[in-house]
């Protein structure tokens, strides 16, 4: 016979400390509105459109994780989505994982509802840099970095599959070995940019 134990579920506190910049690339609510109406006009969606001029101020606030409070943060996945991408260096199997930590959110984004975890830093720096799109064409996109941030998360974990100090570990080695943001060492879709490395600071 199987005896299912009670959840076991406990708390860790901790304070990241960037230890390179962080960039920001939120897909911005305009974009996909204007993605909508292209679909929505079907086969009658005009080619050739006259581009608008590009406001770079607004394409920086864009690409910002802003919550309905108004204050900016980071992803609550991406810092779960780092200790379980890790795994895959510990030996510990992923799929366990995912069902084995969380992140706890401080609010919620305001356009799509995205938990968020509140952003200790100063006023973002407006980055600039060439990208390729398709049909080999370049772009020019517009971010926010941060170059000293910090975050104050709260992880709840299953205490039957980690320890508090495996989870500690964990956030150590995520913090150097995967990142968070644009430009992180694991990505995959990239080698990074040495962007979004982190590590504990309490």
């Amino acid at each position: 016979m199987i005896a299912i134990k009670p959840l076991n579920l406990q708390y860790v506190k901790l304070t990241l400390e960037g230890t390179a910049p962080l960039m920001q690339a939120r897909f911005s609510a305009k974009a996909m509105q204007a993605m909508m109406e292209k679909m929505a006009q079907g086969p009658t969606a005009k080619k050739g459109k006259k581009r608008e001029a590009r406001d770079f101020d607004e394409d920086m606030k864009n690409a910002t994780h802003y919550s309905t409070e108004g204050w900016i943060g980071v992803p609550a996945s991406a810092i779960r989505n780092a200790c379980i991408d890790v795994c895959r260096v510990t030996g510990y199997k992923m799929n366990y994982a995912k069902m084995s930590i969380f992140v706890e959110a401080d609010g919620l984004d305001s356009v799509d509802g995205t938990p968020l975890i509140k952003l200790d830093a100063g006023e973002p720096e407006q980055t600039a840099m060439a990208a390729r799109i398709a049909m080999g064409s370049t772009d020019i996109r517009v971010r926010p970095m941060w170059r000293k941030w910090k975050l104050n998360v709260t992880l709840r974990y299953d205490a039957d599959q980690f320890t508090a100090s495996d989870v500690v570990n964990l956030i150590n080695r995520a913090g150097v070995q995967i990142g968070i943001g644009e430009g992180r060492p694991y990505s995959k879709s990239s080698n990074g940019m040495g962007y979004g490395t982190f590590r504990i600071a309490s």
